[in-house]
């Protein structure tokens, strides 16, 4: 039978090879030492947890809530803004409540986008800021992840060459596999660029509290004159350690968070109400919630990189994120991301994410999750080191024959 439409666009879900590869090893007595998913293992704060235990117990919060979100959260979220980036929101307009970033990146696609739009998007990325546009109607045209003078060199020709013009231009920095970090110089030429082109900024915020060398990563919304062009997303998932809370915004322009809100009265009631009423007394404690889990992942990111390096495949260190985008070890580069992230499992009981599955410019990597606690990250560098001295039999045929051919 002929698939639908929209499923036939999707290309396979590469993680799930990996995701079947570990199943059938833990299913065999496997230790595997999971370092793919961005799943955070660490524990929602204690005081989170108390407030949904406390509201749930109201039966008027188990009632239908609000699809953009209770006005206590919005207004929580909007001080958040003005606490972190000196940035003005109107909560009743400027403000809307997601089931997460990922939802909200979605649902925003399915509001602004008309078949054959054109969208730029980064290569390698999130995958739902590609597909969220692609399940939408739209055509992705690949632009570079790195924050610099060829991204802008890019969008420039793709305004001058696409037909139709693009509609909207992608932004995810802190960056979503590959931890690159933008500055508000670069934020300032995205801007002045939308503008000039009447082009909609869509700017993945969700890793701006997990950073750890140099100053805080910024908004594009500090910059001037963005709030007529640009929606920014941001998430609770990893910041407060909420990821099955499916708890995130958007913000911005007001005309664009209409169109998303009324998309969203007809998909959601949005998240339960005692999940917002959590939500909100974790947005309104401010910096100390957010500094612990940022201190664990620091100490992790430090673990990670000494430990695999001294393994013998040095991994750059992440100046943000949750993840470290890892190149290849060199006797494995021809090989490809996917059937090496497979030959860590089955040789190393290590499981990492393959960089094709966030585009085809990332074949070359593996995205590393800081998900698992030092020691566990110590005992996955001891393996990967027994694995790359033993000179795997397997593993370098591999290479030799995808070399050959």
């Amino acid at each position: 039978m002929e698939e639908f439409h929209k499923v036939r666009r999707l290309p396979p879900y590469v993680f799930e090879e990996v995701n079947r590869l570990k199943a059938a090893a833990r299913a065999k007595g496997a230790d595997i030492v999971d370092l793919g998913m961005g799943n955070p293992d660490l524990a929602t704060p204690k005081f989170i947890v108390d407030k949904l235990c406390e509201v749930i117990r109201d039966p008027r919060t188990h009632r239908y809530s609000a699809s953009k979100g209770i006005v206590g959260l919005r207004k929580a979220q909007a001080n958040y803004y003005a606490r972190r980036f000196g940035v003005t929101l109107d909560p009743n307009t400027q403000v809307v409540a997601t089931l997460g970033s990922k939802e909200g990146f979605a649902n925003m696609a399915q509001a602004i986008t008309a078949p054959g739009d054109v969208v730029l998007c980064p290569n390698p990325t999130y995958p739902i800021h590609a597909f969220g546009f692609i399940m939408s109607g739209g055509t992705i045209r690949a632009i570079p992840a790195k924050p610099d003078v060829d991204f802008m060199v890019a969008i420039d020709r793709a305004v001058r060459h696409s037909i139709p013009k693009p509609i909207a231009i992608i932004l995810n920095y802190p960056a979503n596999p590959t931890a690159f970090q933008a500055n508000l110089d670069f934020y300032r030429e995205v801007v002045a660029f939308a503008r000039k082109h009447e082009i909609i900024v869509l700017s993945d915020l969700a890793y701006a509290e997990i950073y750890f060398d140099g100053p805080p990563p910024p908004s594009v919304l500090q910059v001037e004159g963005a709030i007529d062009v640009a929606v920014e997303f941001t998430s609770m998932s990893k910041t407060f350690s909420m990821p099955g809370w499916r708890m995130g915004f958007a913000v911005g322009n007001e005309r664009l968070l209409a169109a998303l809100a009324r998309v969203k009265s007809y998909l959601d009631y949005g998240a339960f109400t005692p999940i917002q009423v959590a939500a909100t007394a974790a947005l309104n404690a401010g910096e100390e919630a957010t500094r612990e889990v940022r201190e664990i992942y620091h100490r992790r990111r430090d673990v990670l990189v000494e430990s695999f390096t001294r393994a013998g495949w040095p991994v750059p260190a992440p100046s943000s994120t949750m993840f470290a985008w890892a190149p290849l070890p060199a006797a494995y580069r021809d090989l490809g991301s996917l059937e090496f992230s497979k030959l860590l499992i089955e040789k190393a009981d290590v499981a990492v994410a393959p960089g094709i599955g966030f585009g085809e410019h990332g074949d070359e990597h593996v995205r590393i999750a800081l998900v698992e606690n030092e020691h566990r990250i110590r005992q996955a560098a001891r393996n990967i080191r027994r694995f790359l001295a033993s000179g795997d039999e397997a593993g370098q045929k591999v290479v030799s024959l995808d070399a050959k051919s």
